[in-house]
């Protein structure tokens, strides 16, 4: 879900922005902290998913993208369709990603759950967790994004696992869930420098194969990226109710209460025309497992703060 800044960064976000950001990250890290609670065996995936929304728009927030929760080899964009009934197991290697906007200022956050009942993901599921502490205390105002990176590395390599290189920490701005600066999950030389103002999330993926993914599957992740050209041929209350999300991720569950082949149509016409993009699961080999930590940060001139804590 890639996307640019769209202004230069200020020294510091406004009240209003910063009211908000803190009030998304608040929401995010109440729902990542009740899905690491009740992620277990058995449980279905789409009920975790569908409940960490529900709970986001109790507290008057909506989700930033879908709720997710990928599993063992699966590193990230697993989103449950809408009759999906695959269940967690014993064994798995649980990630949970969620996305909350207050007016559009996003808190992008995860976790990781190991479910082996002799927790044999432990150490991997902790050397992403602790790649996590190492890059914020990297972070200042002025600091390279190399050296975050480097933070992540060399932490993960030291717990005998490989950081996924091709899957990066993004900027957030109003609106947009991936903005600059990317933050990788290696140290990146050129990669560029973390200022006073920027809002970011930091995401190291910590992997027992090679550390790069690749897509696979049906995608369930969509997001508008530009107005269709031929709106008219598309039904005109999906339509709408893609637009209302203003190009923000969505997935196909947001559209039940509408007809299904209507939604179908609508999003392979949408998609035809360039304006709608889909984005399938990301996995690395079968076999491989892979965890994941991320927070949502603000970077000030003296301090770092985390919106997800």
């Amino acid at each position: 879900m890639d996307g640019s800044a769209s202004r230069p960064y200020p020294d510091r976000v406004d009240d209003y922005e910063l009211d908000c950001f803190r009030k998304a990250g608040k929401i995010a890290s109440e729902c990542r902290e009740w899905a690491k609670e009740n992620i277990r065996p058995g449980v279905t995936i789409r009920h975790i998913l569908e409940t960490i929304e529900d709970r986001i728009r109790e507290r008057g927030a909506q989700p930033g993208f879908p709720a997710q929760s990928s599993r063992n080899f699966i590193a990230a964009h697993y989103c449950s369709a809408p009759e999906d009934e695959q269940a967690y197991a014993e064994g798995d290697c649980v990630k949970v990603d969620i996305g909350v906007h207050v007016d559009g200022y996003i808190a992008d956050t995860a976790a990781s759950v190991d479910l082996s009942n002799d927790k044999r993901w432990t150490p991997l599921v902790e050397s992403s967790r602790n790649a996590l502490a190492a890059a914020i205390g990297a972070v200042k105002d002025g600091c390279q994004v190399a050296d975050v990176g480097a933070a992540i590395e060399r932490t993960i390599l030291a717990a005998g696992f490989q950081p996924v290189r091709n899957l990066t920490g993004h900027g957030l701005a109003r609106w947009k869930v991936h903005t600059a600066p990317q933050i990788p999950n290696y140290a990146e030389r050129g990669a560029g420098t973390l200022r006073a103002g920027m809002v970011f999330a930091i995401e190291p993926f910590a992997s027992t194969g090679r550390g790069y993914i690749r897509e696979a599957g049906k995608a369930e992740v969509f997001m508008m990226v530009r107005p269709p050209t031929k709106a008219k041929a598309c039904d005109r209350d999906v339509l709408k109710a893609i637009e209302a999300w203003r190009g923000l991720p969505i997935a196909r569950r947001y559209f039940r209460h509408l007809d299904r082949d209507a939604v179908e149509d609508t999003f392979t016409k949408l998609a035809r025309q360039g304006s709608l993009v889909r984005y399938p699961p990301l996995v690395e080999d079968e076999g491989v497992m892979v965890a994941q930590y991320e927070h949502s940060l603000y970077l000030t001139k003296d301090d770092v703060e985390i919106l997800t804590a």
